[in-house]
């Protein structure tokens, strides 16, 4: 058999694309050759990669699992307080707290479907937000619509105290803020700011350590200074908190010891070189090719890469979702070991990697545990 004859054979699929760099068929994950705008499209496929062709309407959303809750902004709230983003959702917004469907496509994202027939559960909750009353303990109102109008009072509230958060943070508490009102909404928030306050705090006494440390030790002091690590202020991150730490050979991880035989492939190892630690112009070099190897760690992990920019100093600036949520991590380029998580890791951010990461807010979401740091 001419394999060849495979790989170059030509395809029509009509899929969702989100955007970004790929879009993903029922089976497999594609790189898309030239973005376009959000939407149902037609693809020519050939091999891994699709070229957008042409608009169209969608296909094949019947077989695609029915997922049903009540809109709040773009999110479909549904059973356990969980608000999902809806994706390709119509130019007309839906009235608050409707309730609807959505299908889920292969990848797990939820697509909008419709607005279905509402009763007088939905227009009590509707009014109640209007004229800014708790809902207490109403009759008829589902616990999806409950977990929605909470949402919706502490998106009020959040804008009017200047707090920012994000639904997998407040999902514990959503059911009693529809019940208690705007005084528990704040009571929520004010906690969640106080979490944060804190970890702040702790990030300081650590740099504070560190710095005694350094003093402490003359040669470790002479590694700070080389300008090979950049000076102090570069390795500040884009909220004003000291991320640098000290990096030795020791803690380095190289591509060696990674299973991505891919990585190996080139008989380049971004992470070190000859045994030794890498210069600076080592890790500039490695840098164009971080883009691909965030990409892979990200979605062997279930994440989705939506952006990534450079800090300096061989740092990354990564933007991604994971189960519904977006977060901004700061990582080395040449190792992928994180330098700011953008949770409160309790100052264990440098004993995970970009890949192992997604496992850590996972049990953090699942366990209502979770507080981001980042809201960029």
């Amino acid at each position: 058999m001419d394999y060849r004859k495979l790989l170059g054979k030509v395809e029509s699929a009509v899929l969702p694309y989100f955007g970004g760099g790929t879009v993903h068929a029922p089976s497999r994950r594609l790189r898309v050759t030239q973005p376009v705008a959000p939407g149902w499209w037609r693809f020519e496929v050939k091999g891994r990669e699709a070229t957008a062709r042409e608009q169209v309407s969608p296909e094949g959303m019947e077989a695609l699992p029915r997922v049903r809750g009540h809109v709040w902004g773009t999110r479909l709230v549904r059973e356990g307080a969980v608000a999902e983003p809806l994706a390709l959702m119509p130019e007309e917004e839906p009235p608050r707290l409707s309730p609807v469907t959505a299908r889920r496509w292969h990848d797990g994202t939820l697509l909008f479907e419709g607005v279905e027939f509402e009763g007088e559960a939905e227009e009590t909750a509707r009014r109640a937000l209007e004229e800014d009353r708790a809902l207490g303990d109403a009759r008829g109102v589902s616990a999806s619509l409950r977990a929605a109008f909470g949402f919706a009072v502490l998106e009020a509230v959040s804008r009017g105290t200047g707090i920012p958060f994000a639904p997998v943070e407040a999902r514990a508490r959503v059911l009693d803020v529809a019940r208690e009102g705007r005084a528990e909404a704040e009571r929520c928030l004010r906690r969640l700011a106080e979490e944060r306050a804190r970890f702040i705090r702790m990030q300081a006494e650590l740099e504070a350590r560190r710095e005694r440390m350094l003093q402490e030790s003359g040669a470790e002091a002479r590694a700070w200074a080389d300008p090979e690590y950049g000076t102090r202020e570069a390795w500040r991150d884009a909220d004003g908190r000291e991320v640098a730490r000290t990096l030795s050979a020791r803690e380095r991880e190289t591509w060696e010891t990674r299973p991505d035989a891919s990585a190996r492939a080139s008989g380049r190892t971004p992470g070190a070189r000859d045994g030794r630690s890498l210069t600076r112009q080592e890790r500039w070099r490695a840098e164009p090719e971080a883009g691909a190897w965030v990409e892979r760690a990200l979605d062997k992990a279930g994440a989705r890469l939506l952006d990534h920019r450079r800090l300096g100093d061989g740092l990354l600036e990564v933007v991604y979702t994971f189960m519904g949520e977006r977060f901004v991590t700061v990582v080395e380029a040449a190792t992928l070991r994180v330098r700011d998580a953008g949770v409160c890791l309790a100052g264990a951010d440098n004993r995970v990697t970009l890949e192992s990461l997604p496992s850590v807010l996972k049990e953090a979401i699942d366990t209502d545990a979770l507080v981001i740091t980042r809201h960029v």
